[in-house]
């Protein structure tokens, strides 16, 4: 601990560039030797002019791509999910790059199978080195030390969002000092106390060695802002300014992007509006759908489709028109779990509805009854994930309701879902219940990658064998 005492003293995030790219190289090097021992059995293979040149290439571009726009960075409030993400960009471009470069020069004696190997194991590495340096970092963080302390000007709304989000874990290494504020109503609306006016701010930050300002005032206070500026550029204070763009949307995430030098905001980022995540997420619907018809489909659905005609009179298949992407309709399919009646395309189901058949409950629970929809993935109405999909009445009567409710009509509905992982699916007894499940599938058209689907169906698998309350 007397190290870690001696050690927060110092400001090592200035070298944590260069460790992070020694590391990166070194992991790089273990790859390629692992590699070359699975390939070869030995590393004779690496004595090859070529297999030299790859690898010397594969240092180089490395080392560009990490410190192109600062990729090395981990943010202390990031997300692991966005620190992969960025990391399998970055791995995507080095292979291809090291491919243009092997059939360029017409090396045919690079071993392929050797390079594949390589990419497996270095990614392997990375996904390990990175996970273990963010929970060393965040462990250091939670004992107090490596963390920065910040203020806040402005006691308002937007302050306090702010400080609970840095003061919320101790693992981020943020210490909270106070609000400064002016107005005699600032109190009402934070949680803490406020520590003084403007003017004392300067002498606050240097007594105490303040490392980040954040400034929550409207811009109409644009005279203190300037003032604010100039005290922490004097004082090697990092200022960081909060806009509130709740004035113009009730986005949870807006978007700058730049028209030249213009600064253009936008209500939301939708990671789905760019043609290279559209054509990962349908590879990945009709790969991952294909399966499941071709090695669950088979077997199970015979068995289905006996139970439920002898259980009950019917089709084996309930089919029903739902709002899709766009707001479009599209017939969707179920395994028929209910008695035949006039209510089905108007009426949600309930706790203990009788129409449901015996087995019907039990499809339901398992979210078997949903399987067929895997046919319209295949077809492309849905996607395996995505915000569930919503009878035309229904859908029409909430979107009178809740005014962003069609903002889930931007993605292509899905069999599971962020809201259905997260509690909210089956019955939505009060307007609340709906207003959490839109704001829930918001965040995940707002937040989507691959490994966000991915972690969605395995919790949707574990709730599956959990089982749920609301799963009726």
């Amino acid at each position: 601990m007397k190290i870690l005492q001696q050690l927060s003293h110092y400001r090592l995030s200035r070298y944590f560039k260069l460790l992070f790219v020694c590391l990166d190289v070194v992991l790089l090097n273990i790859a390629v030797f692992l590699s070359a021992y699975a390939r070869f059995g030995s590393l004779d293979g690496l004595l090859l002019k070529e297999e030299k040149t790859v690898s010397l290439l594969a240092n180089l571009v490395w080392i560009a791509l990490l410190l192109y726009r600062n990729s090395y960075r981990m943010i202390r409030i990031e997300r692991i999910e966005s620190i992969l993400k960025r990391t399998i960009k970055k791995l995507i471009i080095h292979g291809a790059l090291v491919a243009i470069f092997v059939v360029y020069l017409k090396y045919a004696d690079i071993s392929r199978l050797r390079l594949l190997y390589f990419y497996f194991i270095f990614f392997m590495l990375l996904v390990i080195s990175r996970y273990i340096l963010m929970k060393v970092l965040k462990n250091i963080r939670a004992k107090g030390y490596n963390f920065k302390k910040f203020i806040i000007v402005g006691a308002n709304k937007t302050g306090e969002r702010m400080r609970e989000i840095l003061a919320k874990d101790l693992t981020y290494g943020y210490r909270f000092l106070g609000f400064f504020d002016e107005s005699a109503e600032a109190s009402n609306f934070v949680s803490v106390p406020v520590l003084g006016g403007f003017d004392a701010i300067e002498e606050f930050i240097i007594a105490e060695k303040v490392d980040e300002m954040y400034v929550a005032l409207h811009i109409d206070n644009l005279e203190v802002i300037n003032k604010l500026v100039k005290i922490c550029e004097h004082n090697m204070v990092r200022i960081k300014f909060i806009p509130d763009f709740q004035l113009y949307t009730k986005s949870s995430k807006v978007e700058v992007t730049f028209y030249e030098n213009t600064p253009v905001l936008m209500f939301r980022r939708e990671p789905l509006e760019f043609s290279s995540n559209r054509i990962i997420k349908k590879t990945f619907d009709i790969c991952f759908s294909s399966l499941v018809i071709l090695l669950i489909f088979p077997w199970l659905f015979p068995i289905i489709m006996l139970i439920i005609k002898l259980e009950s009179k019917g089709p084996v298949f309930f089919k029903q028109e739902r709002s899709g992407r766009d707001n479009r309709t599209f017939m969707c399919l179920k395994f028929r779990s209910m008695h035949i009646n006039d209510l089905a395309h108007n009426k949600q189901t309930e706790k203990g509805d009788t129409r449901i058949t015996k087995f019907g409950a039990f499809i339901r629970r398992t979210s078997i009854d949903e399987l067929p929809q895997f046919f319209n993935v295949f077809w492309g109405d849905m996607s395996v994930v995505g915000p569930r999909p919503h009878m035309v009445n229904l859908a029409k009567e909430y979107s009178e309701l809740i005014n962003n409710y069609l903002v889930r009509q931007y993605a292509k509905p899905g069999i599971t879902g962020w809201a259905q992982v997260n509690g909210y699916r089956g019955e939505t007894k009060e307007l609340i219940d709906m207003e959490n499940r839109v704001d829930y599938d918001i965040w995940y058209i707002e937040n989507w990658s691959l490994l966000l689907d991915i972690k969605i169906i395995f919790r949707t698998v574990i709730n599956i064998f959990k089982g749920e309350e609301n799963a009726y």
